[in-house]
């Protein structure tokens, strides 16, 4: 398995190169660029707007900015100049990766918990009218999408006499000092994106392990421990259950790279400190080395997630093994 691993992450360097040149390519081929906001203002002359294409180095053919990006990240783990914020992209994403990883991981800790018993209900069930409701409610989950949901959820909480509906904390805890009033402020304000986030999870994961359940249910060896005398109980988690997940696990590792661009517009709505608002702002900026940086790392979290979806898997069903 080490070698397995060692493997995969050996041949994730030149997949991750090619992406890089993809990236670059994308992010070049988009109409204009961050000196075009001079152009247009006419306090600016051509000299200015010269000197300031000298100095982000926009003047260089692009091959060599290409080279010189990658060389920096390789050498020195230099990510490249934001244009907007003039500070370097290394910093301006590690204070906003901590709470995108938070959230999402504990968006993505809830949904499995509330998915996973509500999707082995509904295949276990699925004549009765609880398990007909959840999949009903399943479905419109899936209909409405995250940004809509945090509307409501913002406007029910505006009705209900509310005032601190966005971000994650209230004005005077945003940069206080970590204590328990800090903490229960934010717990005051996680609920809303935890809803408008994972909901949708909940409902996919839910549809995937009743499809799963459902599967496995009928097969032989399900019907085998029935017919030997083993408990229901012992059927449904120690064969059932335990063989249904695999997709689920699957599924777990490509939504490591929603991180960055999955819940952008509500984030957005609900003024999340996320990665995924930055990549918006860097795109319609055209703050190059930010958007080909957040598109590289996002690629590589979709590398990562398949690694340890399928060392996952390999533990979780000893069927698997990688030679």
């Amino acid at each position: 398995m080490l070698t397995y691993a060692l493997r995969r992450i050996l041949g994730m360097i030149p997949t991750l190169l090619l992406i890089s040149v993809v990236c670059f390519t994308v992010i070049q081929l988009q109409p204009g660029s961050f000196i075009d906001q001079y152009l247009d203002d006419p306090r600016v002359t051509k000299e200015t707007v010269a000197s300031i294409t000298r100095q982000l180095g926009l003047d260089q053919p692009l091959w060599i900015q290409y080279l010189t990006w990658i060389k920096g990240i390789v050498t020195e783990g230099d990510f490249g100049y934001s244009f907007v914020n003039g500070r370097p992209v290394s910093s301006l994403i590690w204070e906003r990766l901590g709470w995108t990883v938070f959230l999402a991981l504990l968006t993505l800790v809830v949904s499995w918990v509330i998915a996973v018993p509500l999707g082995i209900y509904t295949a276990i069930n699925r004549y009765g009218p609880g398990a007909t409701i959840m999949n009903f409610l399943g479905y419109i989950s899936l209909a409405i999408p995250d940004f809509l949901v945090a509307l409501l959820l913002i406007a029910l909480v505006l009705n209900a006499g509310g005032t601190n509906v966005g971000g994650l904390f209230s004005p005077d805890y945003i940069d206080a000092p970590w204590s328990w009033a800090r903490v229960r402020d934010l717990l005051g304000h996680l609920w809303i994106p935890m809803i408008a986030i994972g909901l949708e999870g909940v409902a996919a994961l839910m549809r995937q392990m009743r499809a799963s359940m459902l599967d496995v249910i009928n097969q032989d060896y399900v019907r085998t421990a029935r017919s030997k005398g083993v408990t229901p109980q012992r059927v449904l988690w120690r064969h059932a259950v335990r063989n249904a997940v695999n997709p689920l696990i699957s599924l777990a590792g490509l939504s490591l790279p929603s991180l960055i661009s999955g819940t952008i517009i509500a984030s957005i709505v609900l003024n999340l400190p996320t990665i995924g608002p930055f990549l918006y702002d860097s795109l319609l900026n055209k703050d190059q080395y930010v958007a080909m940086t957040l598109l590289l790392f996002s690629a590589l979290l979709l590398l990562i997630g398949n690694l340890l979806a399928d060392l996952a898997l390999a533990w979780a069903d000893p069927r698997i093994r990688y030679e």
